[in-house]
């Protein structure tokens, strides 16, 4: 029998409407019944394309012993961290706190205050690794609740009095200037793995934000070691495994430095960031490579993510079944060389396993091998490699499919707007554009809905319960910016400012800092704000970046003093942790360059347009239409010169004289 979740329009909801655990949606009525009852609440928070959520499902969740003993001593709470970010936020920065770490599955113990006294990740069934059993956890619990209550109860206040003293000052030191962005590129030259491009060790996190910033920097200073980084990273990227060599697209990430094993789920936000990211290295570079995977990208999202109703879906799940029925990782993309030969027979597996990197003991497990593009010296005919990657994907095709989170984010679809559409304009693909468009449609008609406020998330054209939080706002406004440059609707461009206008009125705190939800919100044991960039931008960065440019627009000052505000941040943390800030220290990059306003008078899409959306300079804004228009105000007053098509560039309060001439514009957008 369903349990309450049965109703809900998460599809990691949705996956344990059938356990015999009898869980709750995040409510107020689970918190009264946990203080009716007088026992605890079990926090259970994941995603539905996270391997070790489905593992501890399995073992814990779908067991009738374990449910029947979470049942009698618990409320049992289940949360989607892609709807609720917010209640995702605040507890994990209190397991971050207690243990130094995190991750999901993540497990929390209640009062029926919501106030957290215990906490955890995964649990085996049985005791395992130095790790006690779910079941003994479960128990030490329920014995803790019941002989030393009051023991409890102490430790949840002091969790939360030590949260609420966490609260984060806005940086205060003025805006990020030319030292700060230096000091942050020197600190990213440590950290850059001059072998295998990226930063850091393993597991190593595609890091587009930071490769924005590179190409910003790069743009307005000439430093080829930024430009450097970012292209041998982004080509490291590419050849290797955490890319869909077959089909476009990228893996969450990859479990060693050199980027040969994905984590094998795909989801929007890095695909939407990472194809922007190399189609902007196209634009600063003219690669082939990033021409390519830009496209393949966006091609990716389009097939594999779009929802009937236009958006974009969140994720495809790691997980498929195997030839044998098994439900495994990386099923659906990994290759022996004997399944290379089924498909293309000796001589062509034999090319394709030198080609793709497909070894006989294999590069991942039980003999297989993930695709990669090493790099070789030899000659390779490139029809037949077209040959045999189309067969293979035919192949392919015939496995099962891993399983699709079809939830509709706001956020992550603002990306992908943006992503589309850019890419779409560059490489002459009006139908990348139109899909940008109806995912924007979309969100207005069902995210937005009659009041301008933004939910976090839809499915099925219905949307969820929860509110948008300030990512939402601020990448939704990015997406509807980048629309407006790219199809000369000023329609993009007002609905932005609605957009950011709630930011100011109801997510902005004294001296620039910004929270992560409304002032009007549902309130949790603490207000959560986290500037920090981890997989996509912060709210508090991409708040920033659509605020300034939305001020480029307009000439409104208060959306700039809001963005100059919330850039207090970067100079405090872009020095000393610019892997953790990249979009930040991007928007930082635009600050410094103006940004610049560019004006097109005359046709969408003509050379003058579209010479103005290829300029690199950093965070540039394009308005292009006739002359006089209503919907862009950096088209008032600004004629044809001689009846030919003229574009005006400004920043700083001084413009520019108008130019007809394509090179010319094109000059003074370099950078």
């Amino acid at each position: 029998m369903p349990n309450r979740l049965a109703h809900e329009t998460s599809p990691y909801l949705l996956q344990h409407a059938d356990n015999p655990v009898d869980w709750w949606p995040w409510s107020p009525e689970a918190f009264d019944e946990a203080r009716e009852r007088g026992v605890p609440v079990v926090l259970s928070v994941g995603y539905s394309s996270c391997h070790w959520c489905h593992v501890f499902a399995v073992e814990s969740f779908e067991d009738e012993t374990t449910a029947a003993y979470m049942n009698e001593h618990f409320v049992n709470v289940k949360v989607d961290r892609e709807e609720r970010p917010d209640v995702d936020a605040v507890y994990m920065e209190a397991v971050q706190a207690a243990t130094g770490q995190g991750g999901w599955p993540m497990t929390v113990f209640l009062t029926a205050d919501a106030e957290p006294f215990y906490f955890g990740t995964y649990f085996p069934p049985e005791p395992r690794h130095g790790m006690p059993s779910f079941r003994q956890v479960l128990e030490g619990v329920v014995s803790a609740w019941t002989d030393r209550f009051d023991e409890v109860t102490e430790v949840a206040g002091r969790i939360v009095r030590d949260l609420a003293g966490r609260s984060l000052a806005h940086g205060g030191e003025g805006l990020p200037g030319e030292p700060e962005l230096a000091q942050a590129l020197l600190a990213l030259s440590r950290e850059y793995d001059v072998k295998h491009g990226g930063f850091g060790g393993a597991p190593k996190f595609p890091p587009s934000m930071t490769i924005e910033f590179l190409l910003r920097h790069h743009a307005r200073t000439g430093a080829e070691g930024a430009l450097q980084m970012a292209a041998d990273t982004c080509e490291a990227m590419a050849r290797g495994g955490m890319y869909d060599q077959l089909a476009g697209g990228f893996a969450r990430y990859s479990v060693d430095r050199e980027w040969v094993v994905p984590h094998f789920e795909k989801m929007l936000y890095d695909n939407a960031l990472l194809c922007r990211v190399y189609a902007h290295l196209w634009r600063a570079t003219g690669s082939e490579l990033a021409r390519r995977v830009a496209l393949e990208t966006a091609d990716f999202m389009v097939r594999e993510l779009r929802t009937a109703e236009g958006g974009f879906a969140s994720a495809l799940d790691a997980d498929s079944e195997d030839s044998g029925g098994r439900h495994v990782e990386g099923a659906y993309y990994v290759w022996t060389p004997a399944q290379l030969r089924e498909v293309l027979g000796e001589e062509d597996a034999a090319f394709a396993s030198e080609y793709f990197g497909v070894t006989e003991e294999g590069t991942f497990e039980e003999g297989a091998s993930v695709l990669q593009l090493p790099r070789t010296e030899l000659a390779v005919d490139a029809d037949r490699a077209a040959d045999v990657r189309a067969r293979l994907l035919a192949a392919r095709e015939e496995r099962a499919r891993p399983g699709r989170d079809d939830k509709v984010v706001a956020a992550w679809n603002g990306l992908a707007i943006a992503a589309l559409a850019e890419t779409g304009a560059y490489f002459d693909r009006p139908d990348l554009i139109e899909r940008a468009t109806e995912a924007a449609d979309l969100l207005v008609r069902v995210h937005m809905g009659d009041v301008a406020r933004l939910a976090r998330t839809s499915k099925d054209g219905r949307t969820g319960d929860n509110a948008g939080v300030l990512e939402d706002y601020g990448d939704v406004a990015e997406g509807f910016l980048a629309l407006a440059a790219v199809t000369g609707e000023g329609v993009w461009l007002e609905f932005a400012g609605f957009l950011l206008d709630i930011v100011l009125q109801h997510f902005t705190g004294e001296g620039g800092q910004l929270y992560d939800t409304a002032d009007d919100a549902e309130q949790l044991i603490r207000r959560p704000q986290d500037p920090t960039d981890s997989a996509t931008p912060a709210g508090w960065t991409a708040a920033a970046g659509a605020l300034l440019s939305y001020a480029a627009h307009t000439g409104s000052e208060a959306h700039r003093t809001a963005a100059e505000g919330a850039l207090g941040v970067v100079k405090a943390l872009g020095p000393r942790v610019p892997r953790f800030i990249g979009w930040g220290l991007a928007v930082a990059e635009a600050l410094l360059d103006g940004p610049r306003e560019v004006a097109v008078t005359g046709p969408v899409g003509g050379e003058l347009h579209r010479t103005a959306l290829l300029g690199r300079a950093p965070g540039a804004v394009v308005a292009a239409g006739a002359t006089g228009g209503s919907e862009f105000p950096l088209l008032m007053d600004r004629p044809m010169v001689d009846g030919a098509p003229t574009a005006y560039v400004c920043r700083h309060f001084v413009c520019d004289a108008p130019t007809t001439d394509a090179q010319e514009l094109a000059r003074k957008l370099g950078g």
